[in-house]
């Protein structure tokens, strides 16, 4: 699978995607990450890519054209999606997660500043939102889709029951409580069913505890 990420900060990205899985995702050829820095198709030789709304209002504006001439640039793949992030869009879950990794590319479009050209929406397949709050840019919320997209796509993930067993997999519930080593903990001790070696008595456990989870912190799931 192919992440396009438009942005005026690319580097912000670095840390995120050459680490851990994505990394190893990457090195395995399962995904590639690339970044379109915006500022590149602007016109001027000051590279500028917003100016003040008409109308006026506090802030700037990202303007239309640089932002079709990046993405226009941007090579697609027979089922590919653009998305904007912004905050009237559809909120994001691990629903959203495992279809977006069915596609064989996604292209993000990372706001800044107060927004941008209403022209610009015209673009977009669809518009996600993380929340009811604000970030300083759409890079974040980049950051977020492109490593749960990414964990849902075959062979990404050592173990496959990994994602199977991850809070919200199936939009439901959360996950059941882990243990390790040591046994015994400044006293407090792993639950004696977890060392009984009966893993269908081991599953039913934990399908009990991961509803007494949910109702305790989660209870609107239920």
């Amino acid at each position: 699978m192919r992440f396009d990420v438009v942005t005026l900060f690319p580097e912000m990205f670095h840390g995120v995607c050459n680490e851990s899985i994505l990394k190893r995702a990457q090195d395995r050829f399962l995904i590639e990450i690339h970044f379109t820095q915006l500022r590149d198709f602007a016109f001027d030789k000051h590279r500028q890519v917003d100016d003040t709304p008409f109308g006026g209002g506090a802030g700037m504006v990202l303007k239309p054209e640089p932002m079709y001439r990046a993405v226009r640039s941007i090579p697609r793949r027979n089922h590919s999606r653009l998305i904007i992030l912004d905050p009237a869009g559809e909120k994001f879950s691990q629903h959203k997660a495992k279809s977006l990794a069915s596609l064989d590319q996604l292209i993000l479009i990372a706001g800044h500043y107060e927004g941008f050209d209403a022209r610009i929406y015209e673009l977009a397949d669809e518009l996600i939102s993380l929340g009811d709050f604000i970030l300083t840019g759409g890079e974040l919320a980049a950051m977020v889709i492109i490593d749960a997209a990414a964990r849902m796509i075959p062979g990404v993930l050592g173990d496959e029951n990994s994602a199977i067993t991850d809070s919200f997999y199936d939009g439901k519930i959360l996950e059941s409580p882990q243990y390790t080593r040591p046994r015994n903990f400044e006293g407090m001790i792993v639950p004696e069913i977890l060392l009984s070696g009966n893993h269908a008595k081991i599953d039913e456990w934990r399908k009990i505890q991961s509803l007494e989870r949910t109702q305790k912190f989660r209870p609107d799931l239920l």
